[in-house]
């Protein structure tokens, strides 16, 4: 038996193995762990597309946000020009909602800045979840294999004190 199994050989041994109790086996409620661990990794990776499909949701709204920002530069930015020709008398208010338009460019670009480091920082620890996840179940496995080993060997030493209990009954 190799050191990883799929998930139904590791399932059928567990039931092969039943309860199991100070033998050295695994026990019902570490079964039953297993099987919390495995549903609490299907909630986690629910919740991590969950995750996922609100962070896109979020970049799409962030891009067009800055796309409508520059699109009202633009604008603006003609606008003046137009309104530096004409001398118009309502240059000052122009300016300021230039600047208002300018500030919230500036608080924009941080904030993006910070959503990008978060996505980062967010793959970085699924990438850490999925490596200690996958070396849980190598583990296992490992247990597993040295479960049934020591079962095997238990049984061959109890098969071998039969076998000298019955010869020494044997003799006169």
């Amino acid at each position: 038996m190799g050191l990883v199994c799929s998930n139904g050989e590791e399932m059928q041994k567990m039931k092969n193995l039943g309860s199991i109790g100070s033998s050295g086996r695994l026990s019902a409620e570490e079964y039953e762990d297993e099987e919390i661990s495995k549903l609490a990794i299907s909630t986690f990776q629910s919740k991590e597309e969950e995750i996922e499909r609100k962070k896109m949701e979020v970049r799409e709204k962030v891009e067009l946000q800055l796309g409508r920002a520059e699109e009202e530069t633009r604008r603006l930015t003609h606008i003046w020009e137009e309104l530096e020709v004409l001398d118009d008398p309502m240059r000052k208010e122009v300016a300021m909602v230039r600047k208002k338009i300018d500030l919230a460019n500036r608080d924009l670009k941080p904030l993006g800045l910070n959503y990008q480091k978060k996505e980062k920082e967010c793959k970085e620890a699924l990438e850490a979840f999925n490596e200690k996840n996958k070396e849980k179940a190598h583990l296992v496995a490992t247990l597993v294999e040295m479960l049934t080993e020591s079962e095997r060997m238990r049984m061959k030493k109890l098969d071998e004190l039969c076998k000298t209990i019955e010869s020494l009954s044997l003799k006169p």
